[in-house]
């Protein structure tokens, strides 16, 4: 590679000119590079510079070493220095000499521009013979040694981190401000410049353009400017041009890294390029361009620091720790070592970011197991540490990480605080978890802990099933004791609520294997994931009922409260149907049910069972001989009421039902709607059956009772009682003696009778033929002349409003009583005794 050379200064007249011109040049170089060429080599001393200095102040005038970018692409690297008179002995003279670089060429074999600094390569004056060869090299300078800038860099430290943060910015955006240095000695902007050549990636410290002096900043188009303190003036509050970083006052910030111009924390990476070059460990940084990762991260060189011994805050510690996650394998042995003992070292914050320690655990289950047992132990120790004092969860390491005595230490200096942590109901149980198994891997008795903390972890649990999630169940799996504990206080709940039990079990994958007997909670775990998949869905509840016993592996007759739980579980907020109770009392027997408490569900299923339902009466019936010391006096009464349906049904109810019907429920007030209809449409139905009901149907018609007068209608209205009316004239000619009664009887009968007349029995009649019609007044002849008149006058066409006049016309105010009309008793349909029954005269 060839560079080719510019030497520039004032020169006596020659065919190209007198003053400041070009006095040797590499043949070649373009125009237009000689034109910008021109513009970047100037020269002007410093303003309080003597005006005719001697040559021991010529040395003491600031060099202005610079390399530029030109507008092809190619580069310039030119030293610049003041050399007084001229030729003419007029003072102001300097000499340039500059190398060119073409577009895309750096240094031969790779060197950094800077490292041209004073380089042996540089005349001090124009060569003879006006065109110097091109250069093949420039020797590197024997000025800027790492020693030099070692201590230099110790003595810019506070300045260190701002200025590579700017340097870092100008590498991701090219329209980042300049970065202007303010030094005394434009020497000190060269170390300025190597250091950060250092530390920069060697694309970016190739790309990165400066000057290490300059009078007029304003003009300078490099990214670094050096400049004089006298040449700093106007330069602040132009933050969005400059980053002017004054490194010949007293840092701002003595204690510590001082902040950008504006006021801002330096960048991480910045951060720790600092930090390595204040340690003098500057070899790291060519390490550090070769490992993975973004430039400008912090994990690289974080983690080389920190393998080196160098501390950094814990935002690096952090990085460094996730970046050996992801590329353990680019730290060999001793590296990885020293990185695990520097993480591990005591710091001297109060409190670890809550960052760090999780990146600390992710390191160590990652690489923990390839680290030497003394280099382990420490870590796994801080780590350990950090879960009982942190209010952040820290994942442990394994317990094989600790040697003995770390762990004993470990045991008696963090045992009270593991008890109290534990023991505090404060904050969930998350922690007290967490601490548990730390307990367990330092060997800290807590037995006495276990069983309250199960109690809290049972409630919680059940109060939201989605606590349960991986780390309790390690926990869980880690720790025994508290898994029985828990399963303990579970079979507890089951009992009190085995619906909020079976929940849980149905959302958290709760193991159930235990050695204990546990039958509430094994019954729960049943209807949660047995095959049926939870009680109470209908079908074959009987047979449920005995799954769901059979799983508590425990007699019910050993342990009564087992029914109740069941029925819980089975039948949760419904109530068995009359039939399945009855079955569960035949297969249970009743003694089970008293101390189980469950004989109040069979009540409820008698007397909320479906009107008409034959089991229902029967089991009213069975539960007054099974339970009649338990039973309330309206319960019974209740019952009572199904007892007497059932003997109505059977035949076997004694005269006098309404009677009884009125004094069973004024007992048993208030009465299930559903016992009601049920009994009431059971006399209703006898009423309308039975041929000796008459007296009944009197005392229906006096007791005034709406319900039962409401349920007598239903029935007339059912399709059993028309087509009776139309198949047996005899039957007609009952209802129309039955329905024509009590015509001044008001209340309820007194709506129900004319419903009766015009709503069930006309429509019959009319769809009767002429001989049916005839056979009914044949019926009605034999039960009274009368009747037998009465029903041609009501059948006649035309006759309603007529007929509506004679039977409910009549007076019936108080006090009134219908004229009596008596019948011939002649009939013989019901006996002598059916006129009796209408003793207050005529067909009603």
């Amino acid at each position: 590679m060839s560079l080719g050379q510019l030497h520039y200064t004032s020169a006596p007249p020659g065919p190209d000119g007198s003053g400041f011109r070009f006095t040797a040049l590499t043949p070649g170089l373009p125009q237009s590079v000689l034109r910008e060429a021109e513009q970047l080599i100037g020269y002007e001393p410093p303003r309080n510079a003597p005006s005719r200095p001697c040559a021991t102040e010529l040395e003491a005038f600031p060099r202005a070493f610079s390399y530029s970018e030109l507008s092809d692409g190619s580069r310039l690297l030119a030293r610049t220095v003041y050399t007084g008179a001229d030729y003419s002995g007029r003072w102001g003279n300097f000499h340039a000499h500059a190398v060119h670089l073409a577009p895309g060429r750096q240094l031969p074999d790779g060197a950094l521009p800077v490292s041209a600094w004073e380089s042996p390569g540089w005349a001090a004056a124009t060569p003879e013979g006006g065109a110097p060869p091109a250069l093949a090299a420039l020797p590197p300078s024997t000025l800027l040694d790492p020693a030099g800038l070692i201590a230099f860099a110790a003595s810019r430290a506070p300045w260190l981190a701002a200025v590579f943060t700017d340097l870092q910015r100008q590498a991701e955006d090219e329209t980042a401000p300049q970065v202007v240095l303010v030094e005394r000695d434009s020497a000190d902007v060269a170390r300025w410049v190597a250091l950060a050549s250092a530390a920069l990636p060697r694309e970016a410290a190739h790309r990165l353009t400066f000057t290490t002096y300059t009078r007029r900043p304003h003009l300078a188009g490099q990214r670094i400017v050096g400049v004089l303190p006298d040449d700093a003036h106007g330069l602040a509050g132009s933050g969005r041009r400059y980053r002017v970083h004054d490194c010949s006052a007293p840092p701002p910030a003595p204690d510590g890294p001082a902040p950008g111009p504006d006021g801002s924390e330096p960048a991480p990476w910045a951060v720790a390029a600092a930090r390595i070059w204040s340690a003098g460990a500057f070899e790291l940084f060519q390490h550090a361009h070769r490992l993975p990762g973004e430039p400008f991260t912090a994990g690289p060189v974080s983690a080389l620091a920190l393998c080196a011994g160098i501390d950094l805050p814990s935002s690096h510690r952090t990085a460094a720790a996730l970046w050996a996650c992801e590329h353990p394998a680019e730290l060999d042995g001793q590296e990885l070592d020293g990185l695990v003992q520097t993480l591990a070292a005591p710091r001297q914050e109060a409190a670890v970011p809550a960052a760090e320690t999780a990146a600390l655990a992710e390191l160590f289950a990652r690489v923990g197991a390839n680290l030497r047992p003394e280099s382990a132990a420490p870590l796994a120790a801080r780590l350990l540490t950090a879960a009982v004092r942190s209010a952040e969860p820290v994942r442990p390491p394994d317990p094989g990480a600790l040697t003995d005595e770390v762990a004993r230490q470990l045991a008696a200096e963090l045992g009270p605080e593991l008890r109290a942590g534990i023991a505090d109901p404060a904050g969930g149980f998350a922690r007290p978890l967490r601490l548990l198994r730390v307990a367990g891997l330092l060997t800290v008795d807590c037995s006495d802990l276990v069983t309250p903390l199960a109690h809290r972890l049972a409630a919680a649990l059940l109060a939201d099933p989605s606590a349960y999630g991986g780390d309790l169940h390690e926990t869980l799996t880690d720790r025994p004791d508290l898994h029985t504990a828990l399963l303990r206080e579970l079979d507890a709940a089951a009992l009190a609520g085995p619906a909020s039990v079976t929940v849980l079990l149905e959302r958290a994958p709760v193991e159930l294997e235990s050695r204990e007997a546990l039958p509430y909670l094994r019954m729960c775990g049943w209807t949660a994931r047995g095959p049926a998949g939870g009680g109470g869905g209908g079908g074959d509840r009987n047979g449920e009922l005995r799954a769901v016993l059979e799983a508590a592996r425990v007699s019910v007759f050993a342990h009564p409260p087992l029914l109740r739980v069941a029925f819980r579980l089975v039948w949760g907020s419904d109530t068995p149907t009359p039939e399945e109770a009855r079955y569960v009392l035949a297969e249970t027997g009743a003694d089970v049910h008293r101390p189980a408490e469950t004989w109040p569900f069979l009540v409820t299923a008698a007397l909320n069972g479906r009107p008409g339902d034959p089991h229902a009466d029967e089991l009213g019936h069975e539960l007054l001989a099974a339970f009649p010391a338990q039973l309330a006096p309206r319960d019974r009464a209740a019952l009572l009421l199904l007892e007497f349906a059932r003997d109505l049904r059977a035949g076997g109810a004694g005269p006098g039902w309404v009677d009884r019907y009125l004094g069973l429920r004024r007992a048993a007030e208030p009465v299930n709607p559903t016992v009601l209809e049920h009994v009431c449409g059971r006399i209703a139905r006898r009423l309308l059956t039975d041929p000796g009901a008459g007296r009944e149907l009197d005392d229906l018609i006096r007791s005034g009772d709406a319900d039962l007068c409401a349920a007598y209608e239903r029935a007339a209205h059912e399709d059993a009682v028309h087509s009776q009316l139309l198949r047996e004239p005899r039957y007609f000619a009952d209802r129309f003696v039955d329905w024509n009664a009590h015509p001044q009887a008001g209340g309820a009968w007194g709506k129900v009778r004319s419903a009766l007349l015009d709503g069930v029995l006309r429509p019959a009649g009319r769809a009767l033929a002429a001989e049916d019609l005839a056979a009914v007044e044949a019926a009605l002849a034999k039960r009274g002349t009368r009747h037998a008149e009465d029903f041609r006058a009501w059948n006649r066409p035309g006759a309603l409003g007529r007929l509506g006049l004679r039977f409910g016309g009549r007076d019936s105010r108080p006090g009134k009583a219908a004229p009596r009309r008596r019948g011939s008793g002649s009939g013989s349909g019901s006996g002598s005794g059916s006129d009796d029954r209408y003793r207050d005269g005529g067909v009603r």
